[in-house]
């Protein structure tokens, strides 16, 4: 057996549980309530949006692309930890729309709530990785088999580690599965107690600039690279929220250009607004975070998305087959782009 590795610095552990971020984290953590913490956006008229979001996640982003100025409705933001807890607020009516990854709609909707998928972008995942120590004597995914792996359940990351296993011909139940939130997982992995840890960004790009750990694959070209925005149904049938909802939707977009225009002015922001290190967010940005383009909620995202529920539901981890469509608003889409678009890539232009 190898000997222990030594941790993290404690710069790079402390990464604030706040960025457990919705679009990838699969459970809530604890003492994260219902309704989420946070504060307000001052705007002109009476009308009040109840946004979920999270620390460095869709107020920041709006803030710094200067998307907020100008409202003419006001903004409550509510703060959680992972997209969970943010689909339970919108089930209870208590928040009216927010971001979500690829996977947690699926349990949700597994579950029975009352969400609605309204809107779409697509990235890169080459932030959604499986890493290994940079000791590990493993080289290909293959090899993992009979190795202890780490994944929050239920994020978009369990998802790329089964289609990362099934591409390597293996099953899920060749490798032993240890069901860790980040912070216990990195923990886990940086102390030598699994072989390898299915994750995604900026856990990554924390690793791998911290040196302590190396990609074994990735999902770029594998999963689907969605994320989402959901609202209640509640919400939906409001007109004037409705209406509030496609204004949001439409600053949100164009606050993604921006950050893909200006990724080192969004860096400084997302690492002031989280605790973390300027290279890795810089690092993250370019990466997964800012390589994301708005794209329809069409027939492909459906048929992506009714994959990943399919998966889930034969290995038993949700309590039902569910049709996805039946959870998609496709009122917003506008003249976006089909969800099959290329992500855009600061490698490619830079």
């Amino acid at each position: 057996m190898r000997p222990p590795r030594p941790a993290l610095s404690p710069a790079l552990l402390l990464l604030p549980l706040a960025l457990l971020l919705s679009a990838c984290s699969g459970t809530s953590s604890a003492g994260t309530s219902i309704g989420g913490s946070g504060g307000g956006t001052d705007g002109k008229g009476s009308l009040t949006l109840n946004v979920g979001d999270q620390r460095g996640g869709s107020e920041a982003v709006l803030r710094a692309a200067g998307e907020l100025d100008d409202l003419d409705y006001k903004i409550r933001w509510s703060t959680f930890t992972s997209g969970p807890p943010l689909l339970e607020a919108i089930n209870a009516k208590a928040v009216d729309i927010g971001a979500i990854g690829n996977t947690p709609p699926v349990f949700a909707a597994g579950a029975g709530s009352k969400i609605t998928v309204i809107a779409a972008t697509h990235g890169t995942a080459a932030g959604d990785t499986i890493l290994v120590p940079e000791d590990s004597p493993l080289q290909k995914p293959q090899e993992l088999k009979g190795k202890s792996v780490a994944v929050a359940q239920g994020s978009s990351a369990h998802f790329q580690l089964v289609a990362s296993l099934k591409k390597a011909g293996l099953d899920f139940k060749d490798v032993k599965v240890k069901y860790l939130q980040p912070a216990d997982a990195l923990a886990a992995f940086t102390s030598g107690k699994v072989d390898a840890w299915a994750v995604w960004d900026p856990y990554t790009s924390q690793v791998l600039r911290g040196k302590k750990g190396r990609v074994l694959t990735d999902g770029d070209g594998l999963v689907n690279g969605l994320g989402f925005q959901a609202a209640a149904p509640g919400a939906l049938a409001d007109k004037k929220k409705s209406k509030a909802i496609s204004d949001y939707l439409e600053r949100l977009r164009r606050a993604q250009d921006w950050v893909f225009k200006h990724p080192e002015a969004w860096a400084k922001v997302w690492a002031k607004d989280t605790g973390l290190p300027y290279g890795v967010a810089l690092d993250a940005v370019k990466r997964t975070n800012g390589t994301r383009v708005p794209v329809a909620v069409d027939r492909d995202v459906v048929t992506s998305e009714q994959e990943i529920a399919d998966t889930f539901s034969k290995l038993k981890l949700i309590p039902r087959r569910i049709d996805f469509g039946d959870y998609v608003d496709t009122r917003f889409n506008g003249d976006l782009p089909p969800s099959t678009t290329a992500p855009r890539s600061y490698r490619k232009e830079s």
